[in-house]
């Protein structure tokens, strides 16, 4: 087993440094400093000078891969890449074009950004794992269709009716909650109780019809008329037997998306107001902060392989098959 997770943490090595060298390559072989200066600067007529500085102040004034000059080792060291994209794999951040440093921001935005995706996650998956084996229960009953239609018809809207709508009715016409803000402590929940209950609504839709289509196809296996052939109850056999052998297709999509909780929602934290590491993102595009765009997609990368790994681990926990064979 450990022979295992050794071999797919250096499968990911090299995923790393193409995302790396890609991210690289986007920014400052693309899109130049010179570009990125009067970008940020934000002015039609921007002199040579202007430009100097802005590069200098944030080091971007030094050759992109090779520093023919230098001596020694600061010939690769003392260059773009190596000073804002090989330090990436040290979790080194360093600080945005705008002077602050992203680590820091990183640590104080990812707590609200936890607050409303982990609540989020969880209800979700257990509102709509349940609604989907009510149905899988009761199929080919009008339950099962009209269980679908709706699952349709959530699907087919977009989830900026949500929001929106969501905003309007209670915020706006109910005054229950806030529609937007953020407070720390239990304060929190009034703010985070509009974003998880609408996250919740927005995905059902999908999730329904995912988890219905697992189940069925487990109910028709040989496993499940043996049961039923012993005199199990149906209930018994839909939650001892039908879920438990549903649980692989189930960890894919839950464990993969766990890491990417971190990174937040951009839409939803961009409509509530809330501080997390989603707006994190929206605003950095906006101010055309590029620092931290690329700390960002690096960072996303690392966690989603992180997520690909533990859901290979999370598939020995539940199928004796994969752990013994």
């Amino acid at each position: 087993m450990m022979a295992y997770i050794i071999r797919r943490v250096l499968y990911a090595i090299p995923i790393l440094m193409g995302v790396n060298l890609i991210t690289f390559a986007l920014f400052f072989v693309v899109n130049g400093p010179d570009d990125m200066a009067r970008l940020h600067l934000g002015v039609k007529h921007v002199t040579p000078d202007a430009i100097a500085k802005w590069k200098q102040e944030r080091g971007y004034d030094k050759p992109l891969l090779y520093h023919a000059g230098a001596p020694g080792g600061k010939r690769l060291t003392d260059t773009i890449f190596f000073q804002h994209s090989a330090r990436l794999f040290t979790l080194q951040f360093g600080r945005s074009d705008n002077g602050r440093d992203i680590a820091y921001d990183i640590r104080q935005r990812m707590w609200p950004s936890l607050a409303i995706a982990v609540p989020n996650l969880i209800v979700g998956l257990l509102v709509t794992i349940t609604c989907a084996m009510m149905v899988a229960f009761f199929r080919a009953t009008y339950i099962d269709l009209w269980g679908v239609v709706l699952a349709v018809m959530l699907m087919s809207i977009s989830s900026m009716f949500y929001i929106i709508g969501g905003q309007f009715l209670v915020g706006k016409l109910l005054h229950l909650v806030p529609i937007s803000g953020y407070d720390m402590g239990f304060n929190a929940v009034k703010f985070v109780t509009l974003p998880v209950l609408i996250g919740v609504i927005a995905g059902l839709g999908s999730g329904l019809r995912w988890y219905r289509a697992i189940f069925l196809e487990e109910m028709g296996k040989d496993y499940v008329r043996s049961a039923r052939a012993k005199g199990l109850a149906e209930l018994t056999v839909l939650f001892r037997h039908v879920l438990q052998n549903a649980m692989i297709p189930i960890l894919t999509g839950l464990v993969a998306v766990l890491p990417l909780l971190f990174m937040g929602s951009l839409i939803t934290e961009s409509f509530f107001a809330v501080p997390g590491l989603g707006s994190y993102v929206i605003d950095a595009i906006n101010n055309q902060d590029f620092a931290i765009v690329r700390a960002m997609v690096f960072l996303g990368s690392v966690l989603y392989i992180t997520g690909l790994i533990l859901t290979d681990i999370s598939y020995t926990l539940v199928d004796p098959r994969i752990r013994f064979g």
